[in-house]
């Protein structure tokens, strides 16, 4: 009797054991995955123990795996052991930060990096190539901020970007912490036999007035969200081939030869 008795309470335990196990990135993958609603997985989420890794590559991998805004939101209110997140409908107010985090940035914009829109209204991350680079005459000029610049000389392989644009062409900038819009300066590049190539200046400043042979394209940006800016290049643009050129570190001596990163696209309308 005793044994019949322990086996009971033994299997009577298991949910109870099973309920208060917390939950993890994987298990709420599998419930969207499974098709169930973003208002039964908050509830679970709500009922249950947190242990979620909500660090930014966590974020990044669970939007990628088709986890909702709303069901993010509840699994950081959760895992910092804020209010439980209401279901769709609710007259309760939202976790705070939550609605501010996404407010105003389009879907798809989740890292750093340069985006454009397509026809269809879609964000896509705008692929980088590696661009060689060498600068010269570094002493020829001193900012007013400091910033010792000169000649940047830069050269990308072969004679077109794969990304192909009209015009109005729309970007976004998710620039990292501490960097401006400006400092990325958009590039007219020019087409030899199997290669691109641009003249600059070194210094990461774009817009600075300076020799007839420097490349740089003037625009301007608009701030929708910490961090994120939006572009739009029609008027003074020309079809061709054109790139962004993300800041380039200052203090690089004389005469340095090195490589980087440069977003590409061509106008061809």
């Amino acid at each position: 009797m005793r044994r019949v008795l322990a086996c009971v309470c033994l299997l009577c335990a298991v949910p109870f054991a099973l309920a208060q196990q917390a939950l993890n990135n994987d298990a709420i993958i599998k419930m969207v995955k499974a098709g169930l609603s973003d208002d039964v997985v908050i509830a679970t989420v709500n009922a249950s123990a947190a242990a979620y890794d909500t660090s930014t590559d966590g974020l990044i991998a669970l939007k990628k795996q088709g986890v909702s805004d709303k069901v993010v939101a509840a699994l950081i209110s959760r895992n910092a052991g804020g209010a439980p997140t209401p279901p769709s409908g609710s007259s309760s107010p939202a976790p705070v930060g939550a609605a501010s985090a996404t407010a105003g940035v389009p879907a798809g914009i989740d890292d750093v990096g340069v985006y454009y829109r397509t026809k269809d209204g879609v964000w896509n991350e705008v692929d980088a190539e590696v661009v060689n680079f060498k600068t010269g005459g570094v002493l020829k000029h001193v900012g007013s901020l400091g910033i010792v610049k000169g000649d940047l000389n830069g050269n990308i392989g072969g004679v077109g970007s794969r990304l192909q644009l009209t015009l109005p062409a729309e970007f976004i900038f998710y620039v990292p912490e501490g960097t401006s819009p400006g400092e990325y300066q958009l590039l007219k590049l020019r087409i030899n036999k199997d290669n691109r190539e641009f003249r600059s200046v070194t210094g990461g400043v774009a817009h600075e007035s300076g020799g007839a042979q420097r490349d740089d394209v003037e625009y301007t940006s608009r701030k929708i969200a910490p961090r994120i800016y939006e572009i739009t290049l029609n008027d003074g643009i020309v079809r061709g081939e054109y790139g962004f050129l993300p800041p380039i570190e200052a203090g690089s001596g004389k005469n340095m030869a090195s490589s980087g990163k440069i977003y590409t696209f061509s106008i061809v309308e």
